[in-house]
């Protein structure tokens, strides 16, 4: 029994998470459940799971919370501390890191430093500490298993294989709903296409990211520290089936892929089962009904999100933990119809010229520098408003 803690539950990989759960009840347990702001929906998760604690990240939101869960036996906590000191329970064996963006960087630096296995959902660790975060996971001996399915395919396609073979990552992308676009139509498109992802399930904040091929650089990041692999070994490939999520190129030329259909069920079950394989025959490919697999390379100039990402990790220090906090400023200011969606990348590029760059920063040193970004980035928005 591998008890598990989820660090947003309400979420779109923290409910298919729960999904597999309830398929397991003799593997897993769940014991921590966390939520940002929906507490109806934690308090339904809880009901029915049972966990020891829940914790609401929005302490204006406990007392309700509280009292949904006044008949249950279950700790209820409110607090971004309670839900790092939470990820680190004793009683936790996995922790699976599904908080959106920057909120997840301390809960996952508390689990790991209380020895727990990562599952991690939340690439944003990875970019914006990255090198503190692989030092961790050394220092404490522990491991961070991937949960996005490009990476999950990457580590699938590492296993029992010498990493000092790896020739090349070859890391796809469905290239989002805009990918037939031009330059000129990408100035007018809305959020609601914007959210109207061709392929895959996901929440607000990914589905945007991967509308302007943001989320692809973050993975190029993420994949940087998770396979020690320098960024100009890693290839992304625009691949509108979404049926290939990663590939590996070795030194003799071989190519490892992980195939699928795009389903997040199956990274998150691999990660939670590894090293085990667990069933899941309604979720199989119809190889009747492929008759192509397309790739090809992206168009940097109309997403340059894209190629922010690898200015930024070539620049290293704190460059990417700007980019993330800009980008994260930009995408809840489309989101609220504040700026176009061409104005992403725009105030990316602002916050990356502006905020003061430090090459070897501490873990205090890039809270202060995620806080300094988006508080620029905050006005550059007010600006563009005004």
């Amino acid at each position: 029994m591998k008890h598990i803690a989820i660090l947003g539950s309400t979420g779109s990989i923290g409910t298919q998470t729960l999904d597999i759960i309830s398929q397991f009840p003799d593997l897993f347990k769940t014991t921590v459940l966390t939520a940002n702001h929906n507490w109806e929906l934690l308090a339904q998760q809880a009901k029915q799971f049972k966990p020891d604690v829940v914790v609401i990240a929005q302490e204006a939101l406990y007392e309700k919370l509280k009292d949904a869960l006044k008949d249950e036996q279950i700790e209820v906590e409110a607090g971004s501390k309670a839900i790092a000191e939470a990820a680190a329970l004793p009683q936790v064996d996995i922790t699976l890191t599904a908080m959106v963006g920057y909120s997840g960087l301390i809960p996952t630096i508390n689990a790991i430093n209380a020895g727990k296995t990562i599952a991690l959902a939340n690439k944003e660790t990875l970019v914006v500490a990255g090198e503190i975060i692989t030092r961790l996971v050394k220092e404490n001996h522990t491991r961070i298993l991937p949960v996005d399915s490009e990476h999950s395919a990457i580590f699938q396609c590492l296993v029992g294989e010498d990493r000092n073979n790896l020739s090349k990552i070859l890391l796809t992308a469905s290239g989002g709903p805009f990918r037939t676009l031009s330059s000129r139509e990408l100035e007018n498109v809305t959020v609601e296409h914007a959210l109207n992802h061709p392929n895959w399930d996901m929440g607000a904040k990914v589905t945007i990211d991967s509308a302007s091929m943001m989320n692809k650089g973050f993975e190029m990041i993420e994949a940087r520290w998770l396979f020690d692999t320098p960024p100009e070994k890693i290839e992304i490939l625009v691949h509108p089936q979404s049926i290939v999520h990663s590939m590996v190129e070795f030194c003799d030329g071989s190519v490892k892929a992980q195939l699928g259909i795009p389903d997040m069920h199956i990274p998150i079950q691999y990660a939670l089962g590894y090293p085990e394989r667990l069933p899941a025959p309604e979720r199989q490919l119809n190889w009747k009904n492929i008759s192509h697999l397309d790739f090809f390379q992206p168009d940097y100039d109309k997403f340059p999100l894209l190629r922010y990402a690898f200015e930024a990790i070539k620049a290293g220090g704190n460059m990417p933990c700007i980019l993330n906090a800009a980008n994260e400023v930009a995408v809840k200011a489309f989101l609220e119809r504040k700026i176009r969606f061409t104005d992403m990348p725009r105030l990316a590029k602002y916050a990356m010229e502006r905020v003061q760059f430090i090459p070897n920063p501490t873990l205090e040193e890039l809270v202060d520098t995620n806080r300094e970004t988006v508080e620029r980035a905050k006005q550059w928005v007010k600006n563009q408003l005004a």
